[in-house]
């Protein structure tokens, strides 16, 4: 059986990319979609791990070729997802983690509708601003244009499955990391399993 898709959203700031990295660490049967991005990398941040940093005109070229499951642009940026990519990791059996916007969500759901959403809150309107303040030198432009969309995103919570509020980091691990294992053990998931369990009793 193809590994679970779940995708996770989140307010820029909220924390998603460090309970994610959290999760790929901890469980080898998870693996993260690397976005492709038109941003430029900020600091210590990996081309080919954190995302495919490519220029404004080869994402449009793979816009053209239908190579993304899902495209946005956001905060000014385009970022998009291989479709390939998570088609050939489910098809291994490993669960497959999407960390995209809600629109990329909403896209993704509509080809995908087994999918499973989780969206990460921060705790507070201030606790995102105080985040926000310290990312790339806290700059006024970047900041408020982020606290301006965070409120329309959070306002489409009621689209995911599930919500984990950010609060304290170690919780929101463990309720991720509970909701991957959960998922794996829905009764339909498990239909060969019980089959195959059945038959030894049939058998006897």
């Amino acid at each position: 059986m193809n590994g679970n898709l779940i995708i996770i959203s989140a307010p820029s700031g909220a924390g998603k990319t460090t309970l994610v990295n959290d999760v790929i660490n901890r469980d080898a049967n998870v693996r993260s979609s690397i976005s492709y991005t038109s941003r430029l990398a900020r600091a210590g941040e990996v081309d080919g791990k954190d995302y495919h940093f490519v220029s404004c005109q080869r994402f449009e070229e793979m816009i053209e070729r239908g190579d993304f499951l899902e495209w946005a642009e956001v905060h000014g940026n385009l970022y998009g997802t291989s479709r390939r990519m998570v088609d050939e990791w489910r098809s291994a059996g490993f669960d497959v983690i999407l960390t995209i916007d809600v629109q990329g969500a909403a896209t993704a759901r509509s080809v995908y509708s087994e999918a499973i959403g989780v969206f990460i809150l921060p705790p507070s309107y201030q606790d995102l601003v105080n985040r926000l303040s310290g990312r790339d030198g806290g700059s006024s432009v970047d900041l408020k244009l982020r606290m301006q969309n965070a409120l329309s995103e959070i306002e489409q919570y009621h689209n995911f499955n599930y919500v984990i509020i950010n609060d304290n980091l170690e919780r929101a691990r463990e309720e991720l990391a509970a909701i991957i294992l959960a998922e794996r053990c829905r009764r339909q998931r498990r239909m060969q399993s019980v089959e195959r369990i059945l038959r030894t009793f049939l058998n006897n």
